[in-house]
Formats: C-alpha cells, sequence, structure tokens
C-alpha cells in the first residue's frame, strides 16, 4: 500500500494505492467521503479519502509513511463510511540492505546484468545496468512497491525477457545529499546488515 497527500495541490484528500499495477480499466464507487477505485473484476485497487484531517493524523505532504497506526485509522474510515474492506498491508521496509551474491551478463543485453541478492529472509533477482555493481557488495534495495524520491514506483518488470524484481540504488536515485554525478549504485560499507532498513526521505 502507497499513500500521498498534497493538501495545497488537491486539498484534503488522502490517495491510497493498494495494487501497484494500475489496472486497465477501472469505475468509481462514491461512499460518504470515500471513492473506491474498483478493477473490471470488481476489485478494490486503491481509494480516495475525502476530508482526510478529519480521519488520519498526519502534519505532512507527499509520500506518507504506511505505519501500523494509518493503516488503523484507514481501517477506521473505511468502517465509518459503511465500507466493509479488510486492509491488508504489507508493512515490512521496502528499501533494505541487499547482499549481491552473484552477477552474471544478461544474455540480451550486453550493458545488462542479472544479478542474485538477499534481502534477508528471501532473494531477489535484479536487473541492473549499473556499471560499477559486483558481486560481493552490500547494496540498497528498493522492493517491488518502493515509491523513489522522484516519485516512481518499483514494479515487477521483465528487461529484454529477464524478470526483474526490484532495483539496486544508486545515491543520486535515493535523492542522497552529495550523490556523485557519475553513473553507479551505492555500495554500502560491509557492517551494514542484510535485509535491514534503509531510510529514505521521498
Amino acid at each position: 500500500m502507497n499513500a500521498f497527500y498534497n493538501k495545497q495541490g488537491i486539498g484534503d484528500v488522502l490517495l491510497v494505492q493498494l495494487q501497484t499495477e494500475k489496472p486497465e480499466k477501472i469505475h468509481t464507487e462514491m461512499n460518504g467521503d470515500v471513492t473506491l477505485i474498483k478493477n473490471s473484476d470488481g476489485d478494490i485497487t486503491g481509494f480516495n479519502l475525502f476530508n482526510a484531517s478529519q480521519y488520519i493524523s498526519f502534519p505532512e505532504s507527499g509520500t506518507i509513511d504506511v505505519s501500523e497506526q494509518l493503516v488503523t485509522e484507514l481501517q477506521n474510515a473505511l468502517e465509518k463510511n459503511s465500507i466493509d474492506h479488510l486492509l491488508e498491508v504489507d508493512l515490512s521496509p521496502k528499501f533494505v540492505v541487499g547482499y549481491v551474491e552473484s552477477k552474471e551478463k544478461h544474455p540480451n543485453a550486453d550493458k545488462l546484468n542479472v544479478c542474485q541478492v538477499d534481502v534477508g529472509g528471501e532473494k531477489l533477482q535484479i536487473v541492473c545496468g549499473a556499471p560499477n555493481v559486483e558481486a560481493g557488495q552490500k547494496v540498497v534495495v528498493a522492493k517491488v512497491g518502493a515509491v523513489m524520491p522522484s516519485g516512481m514506483i518499483i514494479k515487477d518488470a521483465e528487461l529484454r525477457g529477464v524478470p526483474s524484481s526490484g532495483m539496486i540504488c544508486s545515491a543520486k536515485e535515493l535523492a542522497l545529499p552529495d550523490a556523485p554525478a557519475e553513473k553507479g549504485i551505492l555500495v554500502l560499507d560491509n557492517e551494514n546488515e542484510v535485509g535491514s532498513a534503509f531510510e529514505v526521505k521521498a
């Protein structure tokens, strides 16, 4: 789940995205302060919560940290607007320290590599175009569902025929201060724990 709020730009409305993939066809359904967004199968893919500040306690604009408190407040908001829908939300961090276990040349692209990355508890296959990626590095991984500081949402992808789940990030992509201008991923010190959260200011 991702949530966005910009009171100056669009008013007191919280935009909630429940799926990373945008459905081809959508239809909306209004219930009080909630507009449900559904796909062609009738599944709820997101919703807009109007008069959001009456339901949610948040001071900031932009991407909202998805926390247990936010999920509880959203669940209460749905119930107050007579919507029977249980929010099932993955609260695990979306930016984590990963360990590049292996790197192989992409079979169909000279400048791409196929990496197997341990992110703690699971291994991801990530296609990476950075010139400095190597096996044995600790890196920052944006998992599927992560919202980059640019606003881009990380999705499962297929790059030149090879599946890729997540992204190995550069300092510039993470909007870190003093990020180098040259291309390349951010390589972390070895003491960073694999699977631990990496804080990103969106």
